[in-house]
């Protein structure tokens, strides 16, 4: 592992981007159980249906009325979240940033754990649990922001009067502009990506190594278990995040001297 590591290492110093993508596999260490894969909930009890989005958009208001009588009892995963806190992998590539070899994260996660650990450029593809967005503008509040009142349901903007949703992104339900705009942005610069406990299965996440690879770039994989990815991976290792990031950061400060 300690070669592996080294060749990642020098793989990162001479890039001239470098960007992360992240999936459910790096907070697992923070308690927090995956969708799919081994102990997934999906894999378990079955994925959710696929029109979620559009049984939202037919009737919003009972949407929000489920919402509300779910009010102070959580799922299991629901509390996960709610008591999950970073780990070592999430303030690793907090320093990555701040050591300014991490261009950009785009995560896969809604668990907001890399905005907790410092994370400043962060792109989240499906959300985050903890804000609220208005499906026209896009515009993004936290959960208890007063400006959101729930008197009446559907809650709406109060800058462009359209409808609020959770921030997570459903089933069926486009990829916000915005954010999509960024991470397709990123990808394209970057010439090596760090993909860091994904599946690589859930698309258009998937596709950014691809994109990044096709361009002449690197692809550099942490993870427990093989992937799709893994084949065109210019060096995969394999184990816990939390480890091996914090000793590839070790290893990046010990060759810059």
């Amino acid at each position: 592992m300690n070669s592996e590591i080294k060749i990642a290492a020098e793989i990162i110093r001479s890039s001239s981007y470098v960007i992360a993508l992240t999936g459910a596999g790096i907070s697992v260490e923070s308690g927090i159980r995956p969708f799919r894969g081994p102990g997934g909930i999906w894999t378990e009890n079955g994925e959710p249906p696929l029109d979620g989005y559009q049984h939202f958009m037919k009737n919003p208001k009972a949407h929000w009325e489920e919402i509300m009588k779910r009010a102070g009892s959580m799922s299991e995963f629901a509390k996960s979240l709610d008591e999950a806190v970073p780990n070592d992998a999430h303030y690793a590539l907090a320093e990555l940033e701040e050591m300014g070899i991490l261009k950009y994260l785009i995560t896969q996660n809604i668990d907001n754990l890399h905005n907790i650990a410092g994370s400043k450029k962060v792109a989240e593809i499906h959300g985050n649990s903890q804000k609220l967005r208005c499906i026209d503008c896009n515009k993004r509040f936290e959960r208890d922001d007063p400006r959101i009142t729930v008197d009446i349901l559907p809650p709406t903007c109060p800058f462009c009067h359209g409808i609020i949703k959770t921030d997570t992104v459903m089933f069926g339900e486009p990829i916000p502009r915005d954010v999509l705009m960024v991470c397709q942005g990123e990808a394209s610069r970057a010439d090596c990506i760090i993909s860091v406990g994904t599946s690589a299965f859930v698309y258009p996440a998937a596709g950014y190594p691809l994109e990044v690879k096709h361009n002449g770039g690197s692809i550099i994989e942490i993870n427990l278990y093989e992937t799709e990815l893994t084949p065109l991976c210019d060096v995969s290792l394999r184990g816990k995040a939390g480890e091996i990031l914090p000793e590839l950061i070790e290893t990046l400060k010990h060759t810059d001297k």
